[in-house]
């Protein structure tokens, strides 16, 4: 009955899925319709050089917050399957001094680096999840090297509660203020410089440090196991 039930399910799908498709004009859309027309509008609209960034965080940034949301319930999920690390549990032993060097002088440099992806992400291809994901990184590299020397996951929660907190903030007022959410704030600036395209590298910082701080609490839970 439950093989049946589940065929009727996708043959059901399927059907609608076929109306859908048929009801759409693809045509239109694929050669001069929403990519065009997000070509043309959003220089003056948002501001961005970099028009992913404008897809990414004005046009679909419901459909990013999702993603972020995604993002927190599968580290939130792993978090809790793997548990706390028993006080009694051996650390493994520490790597040798060429890599624990290297991990040293890597860290600020892997820093100032995701740290730059994020803040032109606005204006050159990367962004939060790109840099986020360096600064991640930086953070467990050094874990590998030394694990006697665990990533505080006190303050790590923190960063990314107060990053997540401030995207949906930033969301809200501008829903409040323009209509729709994550519409820019504080005007677009001029084209190309670093303080343009309004409040989407506030948006951008928030992201990489959401993204930085629960992938890196990821890895390090990964590694203590």
């Amino acid at each position: 009955m439950t093989v049946f039930s589940g065929v009727i399910f996708t043959i059901g799908l399927g059907v609608l899925l076929i109306a859908v498709m048929k009801s759409l004009i693809l045509e239109q859309v694929l050669t001069g319709g929403i990519g065009s027309i997000i070509l043309e509008q959003a220089p003056t609209e948002v501001g961005s050089a970099n028009i992913v960034s404008s897809v990414l965080l004005a046009y679909r940034g419901l459909d990013t917050l999702g993603e972020l949301t995604v993002l927190f319930v599968a580290a939130t999920a792993i978090g809790l399957v793997l548990g706390q690390r028993s006080p009694d549990t051996k650390h493994d032993s520490e790597a040798g001094f060429i890599l624990r060097s290297a991990a040293d002088l890597l860290f600020p440099f892997m820093i100032m680096l995701g740290a730059y992806i994020i803040l032109h992400g606005h204006i050159t291809p990367g962004g939060g999840f790109q840099g986020g994901a360096i600064l991640a990184a930086a953070f467990f590299i050094p874990i590998l090297a030394s694990p006697a020397s665990p990533l505080n996951h006190k303050v790590s929660s923190l960063i990314e509660g107060l990053a997540g907190t401030a995207f949906i903030l930033i969301g809200l007022f501008a829903l409040v203020g323009k209509g729709y959410f994550l519409a820019p704030l504080f005007g677009t600036g001029d084209i190309g410089a670093l303080f343009s395209a309004g409040s989407l590298p506030l948006l951008y910082l928030a992201v990489g440090l959401k993204v930085g701080s629960e992938l890196a609490g990821l890895l390090a839970r990964l590694q203590e196991v």
